[in-house]
């Protein structure tokens, strides 16, 4: 496993991570002694970093997180989560200091500890990023020990560039994969001037880039993927990265048939997220140990050439950038 540097904070970060959204809920069926063995194999292959949030599986994903760093008390392992999302309505109004302190509390019970290492705001509407009393809670909260740092995570390439702009923000959290290239533009470069992390989401495309789907997979009535393809719970861009499902089974034929060899499709996808130096770490999940080995492997492995990220960048111009690209 490689390491890389987390914006200003100091620490230094697997370069894969791992994604605690699907061991919480919403992609289908979980199980928590799976889940935990999933996270044991991340952690035994070097793995430092897990992001997760207080509504995946409404804490389920953060109480798993904390019994495994329990178990690894000797080893340093940096735990992200996020707030905001538990608002109903979600709003702007609702990130105020009353609701991000219940929410920040909750996550501190959740996780069994007395500081959250990274707090983000979890895609907040766009005008919190208009609002810098929302920016003074958080310091107020890095302040009192409740956070050691705070970044935020964000649907848009807009929001990512307005977050930024406030000294405190340590890391972005944004979607970032062969079926979303816009991030590594203007956002990337103005990243690095000020020296603020980056975490790669949804990496994989809502699995879609592993390969692995077919034109009749089924997904249950509980999983993203069937419930929200066209936005119906959250932000469309969240499920297949805003790709039609179609669409992306033919893309992921193109990208198939320049995948380097030795290399899964799982571990092709990871790799081009790599090979941004901007990037600090992408996040896939892994419900299992075989997903979990398959996907922090991919550290060991060579880079792309420069033939394959153009070629990856073709096929993004002509089948894909029409369809996302100023969407997000």
């Amino acid at each position: 496993m490689k390491y890389r540097e987390l914006g200003r904070t100091g620490w230094k970060v697997s370069e894969v991570s791992f994604g605690a959204w699907a061991i919480g809920g919403a992609w289908g069926k979980v199980d928590d002694d799976e889940s935990l063995a999933a996270l044991r194999k991340a952690v035994e292959m070097g793995v430092n970093f897990i992001d997760t949030a207080d509504v995946y599986g409404d804490g389920r994903s953060e109480r798993l997180v904390a019994q495994v760093r329990r178990e690894h008390k000797g080893e340093k392992i940096y735990v992200a989560t996020k707030a905001g999302r538990r608002l109903n309505p979600h709003t702007s109004e609702g990130y105020n200091r009353k609701n991000l302190t219940t929410f920040v509390e909750r996550s501190l019970k959740n996780l069994r500890t007395e500081a959250i290492d990274l707090l983000q705001l979890h895609c907040p509407p766009t005008e919190v990023y208009y609002r810098p009393e929302v920016f003074g809670v958080l310091d107020d909260m890095v302040e009192a020990g409740k956070i050691r740092y705070y970044g935020v995570s964000v649907e848009k390439v807009e929001e990512a560039l307005k977050a930024i702009e406030y000294p405190n923000v340590q890391s972005v959290q944004i979607i970032f994969n062969m079926f979303r290239h816009r991030p590594a533009e203007l956002f990337f470069e103005q990243a690095k001037k000020r020296r603020v992390g980056i975490l790669a989401r949804v990496p994989l495309a809502s699995g879609m880039l592993t390969g692995k789907f077919k034109p009749d997979t089924k997904f249950t009535s509980d999983d993203h993927r069937k419930f929200n393809r066209h936005g119906e719970a959250f932000d469309r861009g969240e499920t297949f990265s805003g790709v039609d499902y179609d669409v992306g089974l033919k893309v992921v034929e193109k990208l198939r048939e320049i995948c380097q060899a030795k290399m899964s499709m799982v571990q092709f996808a990871l790799r081009w997220i790599l090979m941004f130096d901007a990037v600090t770490c992408t996040i896939p999940g892994a419900k299992r140990p075989s997903q979990a080995e398959e996907n922090f492997s991919t550290s060991d492995l060579p880079k792309l050439s420069e033939k394959t990220m153009a070629q990856v960048r073709d096929i993004y111009d002509h089948q894909i950038r029409e369809l996302v690209h100023h969407y997000w």
